[in-house]
Order: structure tokens, then sequence, then C-alpha cells
């Protein structure tokens, strides 16, 4: 699965009517990311239980690095199938959603949700959105809808749908045109993961919970993945007691991709570095991923993977 070729596929608009999100679930399901407002902004949406539907909004986006995405579900009821809310956080969203509120909770075991877009984690960051053309996505989708901001990585938010076509036509298929977004900036981002509340990003919800340190706006704070072994890179065959990844022409114990997919790649990276972490080998080593796009993003994660873990990483989302 790739996304649009820019030259080639100029990307739609559409007004927000039911011929509109009929058109946006439509490619949802079959795999694409489409970009649909919300009450902060525009976000990039797809479906967070297809990996590979996860890979592309970062090809969409020229990500630097995969960062936990924010997961759009239409109600609390649906939030709580997908991660544990303790007595604060259940309190937390009965108080804000519908609304621009990110609630990060442990995740809960086989909840189908692509680790690529929690980033391995054992958290998730939840959301319940109060724009109707969110809402009727999610609804007509039937699946929780991964979605940061719809604009290129290192451009400014978009509050409009000629904001995204700016600065992603050609990326994707189809924005859902709904006009200005009431809010204009991205939603707050409070933890509630068994430690009390603490607030990660600022944003149009007040919550009186400290804010942790080392937190830079307008990113949430993330200890990402990393595995427990030592990982080494570039390995063109494996080592004495190493578990090997491989990709393209470079076999392994598994392979991100063997024909070489870049998005076939970034959506296998995360659930491949636990597989190798649970193996019995003592160390992890893994093939070059050479090229651009996607292939600066999987270098720049296994590079973080591979060195001392950081605690101020952030990501940019809706």
């Amino acid at each position: 699965m790739r996304p649009p070729d820019s030259a080639a596929n100029a990307t739609r608009v559409l007004p927000f009517d039911e011929t509109g999100i009929a058109c946006a679930a439509t490619l949802v399901l079959g795999g694409q990311p489409v970009a649909v407002p919300t009450e902060t902004v525009y976000g990039l949406a797809a479906d967070a239980t297809n990996p590979d539907a996860v890979a592309l909004i970062y090809a969409a986006k020229g990500r630097p690095s995969f960062n936990p995405l924010i997961v759009h579900v239409p109600d609390l009821t649906t939030a709580e199938t997908l991660g544990v809310f303790d007595a604060e956080a259940r309190a937390l969203a009965e108080a804000h959603w519908p609304g621009p509120l990110t609630i990060v909770v442990p995740a809960r075991t086989g909840n189908g949700i692509a680790a690529l877009a929690t980033a391995g984690l054992a958290t998730i960051a939840l959301r319940v959105p109060a724009h109707p053309a969110m809402q009727a996505l999610l609804k007509a989708c039937g699946r929780p809808l991964a979605a940061p901001s719809a604009n290129a990585s290192g451009r400014i938010s978009p509050t409009r749908a000629a904001h995204v076509l700016a600065s992603l036509n050609g990326r994707i298929a189809l924005i859902i045109d709904g006009g200005a977004t009431e809010r204009g900036i991205e939603s707050t981002i409070v933890a509630a993961t068994g430690d009390g509340l603490r607030l990660l990003r600022r944003g149009p919800i007040l919550v009186d919970a400290p804010l942790s340190s080392g937190v830079q706006a307008p990113g949430m704070l993330a200890s990402h993945y990393a595995p427990q072994k030592p990982l080494r890179l570039d390995a063109t065959e494996a080592r004495a007691g190493e578990y090997l990844i491989g990709f393209g022409e470079v076999a392994g114990d598994s392979s991100l991709s063997e024909t070489g997919n870049l998005v076939e790649a970034a959506a296998r990276l995360f659930d491949l570095l636990h597989a190798a972490d649970q193996a019995p080998q003592s160390r992890i080593a893994v093939a070059p991923i050479p090229g651009d796009g996607l292939a600066i993003a999987i270098r720049d994660r296994l590079t973080r993977a591979a060195s001392p873990r950081s605690s101020t990483e952030t990501d940019s989302s809706s």
C-alpha cells in the first residue's frame, strides 16, 4: 500500500455532508488516511487498527519520528474498551468529553490498536471529539481513528481545508471541508496512568494537574518504547546470540519487509521489536533501511531504540 503520487493524483476536497462522509469512510476502510475537521485543528484520520493505514499517515506527513498518535473514538464507552480508566480518568472524561481533551491511560491488552499508533507503548492516548464531521466519520467507519494534525511535518497546524490542501495536496486522497475549526489549537493532554493526573500539554481545556517537567509544547510527553536488549544497527548478518530483523535482501529471523516496502516496514516495526525482545537471543540486530521518507523515520526510531532512553520526545497531534 502506498500514498497517492502527487503528480498524478490531486487531492479532492468535498464538503461536510452525507456524500463527503460516505466517500471518506470508504477510503478509511480501504486503508487510506483522509483529512477531516475536529474542533481543534484538521486531523489526518486513518483506521487505528490497521498498521498499514497508520504507516500511511506518517508517509503523507513525512514525519521525522514515530511518536504516539491520539486515537479518536465516538464516546467514553468505546474508549473504555481500548484503555483502562481509573476513577480520576473517568471523572475527567465525563466532565470534558466530547471535547478538546486527550487522556493518556494504560492500554487494554488485545485492544486491536496497531502498535505503530501507540509507538509500542503500554499506554494509549484517547479523545472523544466534539466536531460533528469527525463524529460522523467515526460512526460511518465503526473503527477508532488515529488522527494527528493534517499537515506536513514541521508546518503550521491547519484550521481550514485550504491549509490542509496547501500542505498535503497529492499526498492524500480526500479532505472533508467543514469550515474553520472552532478552537484552532491542539487538545489538552493529561496522563492518568495510576500515579495521579499529570498535564502533558496545555490546550483549550484547563485541568488542575501538575505540568510534567520537560514537556515541549505543542507535543506530548512519552517514554518511547525501546527494547530491553542491546540493539545493533545496519547488520547484514546475525552474530552469535543475536536475533536479526531483516529488510529487503537481508534475511533474518523475521523481516520488516522481504520486498523492501517501507509502508510494510513501518507497520511491522514495533511488533518485530517486541518479538525480538521476547526471543531467546540476548541481543538484537537490524538490517540497513536505505532510502528517504519513511526510511528516515524508521532509522530515526531505531537509532533512538539503540540509544539511552529519553523521556522528553514530542509529537504534535489533534
